[in-house]
């Protein structure tokens, strides 16, 4: 199932601001996210959390 996340669900998700968010994205460290309609914008769910859990195996290490 795909599902897409709001910039809020992602901040309530990952624990960053969105200034981060963003600086990241621009850095190329965090998924982009891409056009749903309009001016909407979303991330795909799972890039979100494949994000997260590869923050976890680099803390494990």
């Amino acid at each position: 199932m795909i599902n897409f996340l709001s910039l809020g669900q992602v901040i309530n998700k990952t624990t960053l601001c969105k200034s981060n968010i963003y600086k990241l994205m621009s850095n190329g460290e965090f998924p982009k996210n891409f056009t749903v309609s309009g001016k909407r914008k979303a991330w795909l769910e799972s890039d979100v959390e494949e994000w997260m859990l590869s923050k976890l195996e680099t803390t494990e290490e």
